[in-house]
C-alpha cells in the first residue's frame, strides 16, 4: 500500500525527473490539456453498473461507500493525456524516458489520492508513434515494488514485451525498443509484473501509445485535437478518497473514472471528434451508448476496419479498444449529448461523460466508404482447444495455472493456428494474446458483427461461450503469454506460455 512518506519521497523525486521528457499540450475548447497528477480537473460523483457476471461479494472493510461530493456530476472538465516528446531523435528512432513513481492526484475534490503514475500523470500519458520508425523508451521505476511494462497489441521482440517475470526492480532502469513495423492502431501499454499487475494497473500505470501510419493519415479522419483518447475504468473510492483494493471485488468498483475523473464534460465544436476508446478497467465491462444518435466505428483493438460500421452500442471488455467517430454537427449548439455505460443490452443509460456543443469550426475531414484492406483469413495448420475456468480459488487456462518455467502450447513459426476459447465458467472472461493480432471466426457458430471482423489482440468470452480465433505466428519468435485479460483474474493464475520457434 502506499504511504504518505513514499508519495512524498516518489513524487518530489519523480518531479525533479519529469523535466526528462517535454511535454506538447492539446485539447478542445473549454477543457483542460494534460495535467499532472493532484492537479487534474474532476468532477464528483460516479456511476453504479452491476452488468458483469462477477462470483465473489466485496469483504464489509467499512470503506465501499465512496465519500460524498457537493460537486454536481458534469460540472468540471474531462482531462486530456498529454503527448509526451521525445527527449531526441535521430535518422532511426524517437527517444523518450519515463519514471514510474508513487505521487498524489485529486480524484475528487479537495482530496489527495496517492496514485502510482507514468512521469506524475494519473492516468498516463501517450505516445504517439510513426510506423516503421523505431521508439526507443527508458522506464525508471522509482516505486517500492518490481514493475514490468507490456506494449499492449505490440508487435515486438520477447526481451521487450514486458514479461511477467522479467520485471525491473526498485530503483532499477530497462530500456524497451519498440520497431512499430505494424499497422497503425490503438495500443497502450500498462504494467505486467506477476501477481501484482492488477494492483499496480488499478492504481494507475496505464497510458495510451496511438501508432498512426501514411494510409491512415491519407485517409482525412479527424485528426490532431480533434484526435481524442478517452480512457474509461472503474474503482471503489474510500471515505477519503483514497482507491480501495480488494483483489476480485468487481462489485465494490462503483466509481467509472474517464480520464482518471468521474462525471466530467468535454467541450466539443459542432463537427466530427475522433475518439480512441480504451477499457482499462481491471474487471468491468462497459456497454457504451450515446443519449442521442450512433457511433461511427471506424477501428479496433489492431487497427481500422475495412469499412465504417454505424452502431448504436459498443460493447468493450477490459483491454478492448473501440476507434470511432461522432459527428456532432448533428447536434445543437449551446446543448449536450452524454456518453453512457449500460448493465444490459436495453437497459436504463446511465450517463458518465457529457459532450457540450458549441458553435461549428471548419471541418475538411471525412470518413471514406473504404478504410483499409485487411490480410485474408488464412485456413489453420494446427486446430487447438482451450478452457478457461475456475478451479477453488485457482483461475486457470486448460486446467493449469500459470507457471512461467512450463511451455504450454508450442508455436511453429509461420503457421496459422485455429484456437477454440471456451469460457467454462458462470463469469465472463476475455482472452489477450501478446504479439500476434487475430480474427475471430465467430462466437458460438455466430459471425462476429463488423466491429470485432477486424484485427483484434483481446476478445470478450461470456459465460459458456466458445470463440474461434485465427492468429498466424511470423513475426518474432520466442517465449510470450495469453492469459485472460480481467486483470485480477491473470494476476491469480488465468495466464500460459506460448513458445514460437522454426
Amino acid at each position: 500500500m502506499p504511504t504518505r512518506r513514499n508519495v512524498l519521497k516518489a513524487g518530489a523525486v519523480a518531479g525533479g525527473l519529469l523535466l526528462a521528457s517535454q511535454l506538447t499540450r492539446s485539447g478542445s475548447p473549454g477543457a483542460p490539456t494534460g495535467v499532472p497528477a493532484g492537479a487534474n480537473g474532476i468532477s464528483g460523483g460516479g456511476s453504479h453498473d452491476e452488468s458483469h457476471e462477477t462470483h465473489e461479494d466485496p469483504p464489509d472493510d467499512g470503506s465501499s461507500s465512496p465519500p460524498h461530493s457537493t460537486l454536481a456530476p458534469f460540472s468540471r472538465p474531462m482531462p486530456l493525456s498529454p503527448t509526451l516528446r521525445p527527449v531526441r531523435r535521430d535518422a532511426e528512432a524517437d527517444y523518450y524516458r519515463i519514471t514510474m513513481a508513487e505521487t498524489e492526484a485529486e480524484i475528487l475534490p479537495g482530496m489527495s489520492t496517492p496514485v502510482f503514475t507514468y512521469e506524475g500523470y494519473f492516468p498516463g500519458p501517450t505516445i504517439r508513434a510513426h510506423a516503421g520508425r523505431r521508439v526507443i523508451v527508458e522506464q525508471l521505476n522509482l516505486l517500492d515494488r518490481p514493475t514490468a511494462v507490456h506494449l499492449h497489441g505490440g508487435v515486438v521482440a520477447a526481451r521487450d514485451d514486458g514479461n511477467p517475470m522479467d520485471p525491473i526492480p526498485p530503483g532499477g532502469a530497462r530500456t524497451y525498443s519498440y520497431p512499430n513495423e505494424q499497422a497503425a492502431a490503438p495500443l497502450w501499454f500498462h504494467d505486467h509484473a506477476h501477481h501484482a499487475e492488477s494492483e499496480h494497473v488499478y492504481r494507475g500505470l496505464a497510458g495510451f501509445y496511438l501508432l498512426h501510419d501514411g494510409p491512415e493519415r491519407r485517409l482525412g479522419l479527424p485528426g490532431g485535437k480533434f484526435d481524442v483518447p478517452i480512457m474509461i475504468r472503474d474503482a471503489q473510492l474510500g471515505q477519503h478518497g483514497e482507491l480501495v483494493y480488494v483483489a476480485n471485488n468487481q462489485p465494490g468498483r462503483t466509481t467509472v473514472l474517464v480520464n482518471g475523473v468521474p462525471d466530467p464534460y468535454f467541450t466539443v465544436d459542432a463537427r466530427k471528434y475522433r475518439f480512441r476508446l480504451l477499457n482499462a478497467a481491471n474487471m468491468g465491462f462497459f456497454r457504451l451508448q450515446l443519449s442521442d444518435g450512433e457511433f461511427v466505428q471506424i477501428g479496433s483493438d489492431r487497427g481500422l476496419l475495412a469499412a465504417p460500421y454505424r452502431t448504436r452500442q459498443l460493447y468493450l471488455s477490459p483491454g478492448e479498444r473501440a476507434d470511432v467517430v461522432v459527428d456532432f454537427s448533428r447536434y445543437r449548439v449551446g446543448g449536450h449529448v452524454d456518453l453512457c455505460r449500460l448493465a444490459t443490452v436495453d437497459a436504463e443509460p446511465v450517463p458518465i461523460l457529457r459532450f457540450m456543443v458549441v458553435p461549428a469550426t471548419h471541418d475538411p475531414s471525412v470518413v471514406p466508404d473504404h478504410l483499409a484492406t485487411l490480410p485474408p483469413v488464412r485456413e489453420p495448420d494446427v486446430t487447438r482447444d482451450f478452457s478457461l475456468r475456475t478451479e477453488g480459488t485457482a483461475f486457470t487456462i486448460n486446467g493449469r495455472t500459470y507457471d512461467h518455467t512450463r511451455v504450454d502450447t508450442a508455436v511453429r513459426w509461420g503457421d496459422t493456428e485455429e484456437w477454440r476459447v471456451t469460457n467454462d465458467d458462470p463469469m465472463a472472461h476475455n482472452l489477450h494474446l501478446h504479439l500476434v493480432e487475430f480474427r475471430v471466426v465467430d462466437r458460438d457458430g455466430r459471425p462476429p458483427d463488423p466491429g470485432e471482423a477486424g484485427l483484434k489482440d483481446t476478445v470478450r468470452i461470456g459465460p459458456g461461450e466458445t470463440v474461434r480465433l485465427r492468429a498466424t505466428f511470423d513475426t518474432f519468435e520466442g517465449r510470450y503469454v495469453y492469459h485472460c485479460h480481467l486483470l485480477d483474474h491473470s494476476s491469480m493464475g488465468m495466464m500460459a506460455v506460448m513458445d514460437i520457434g522454426r
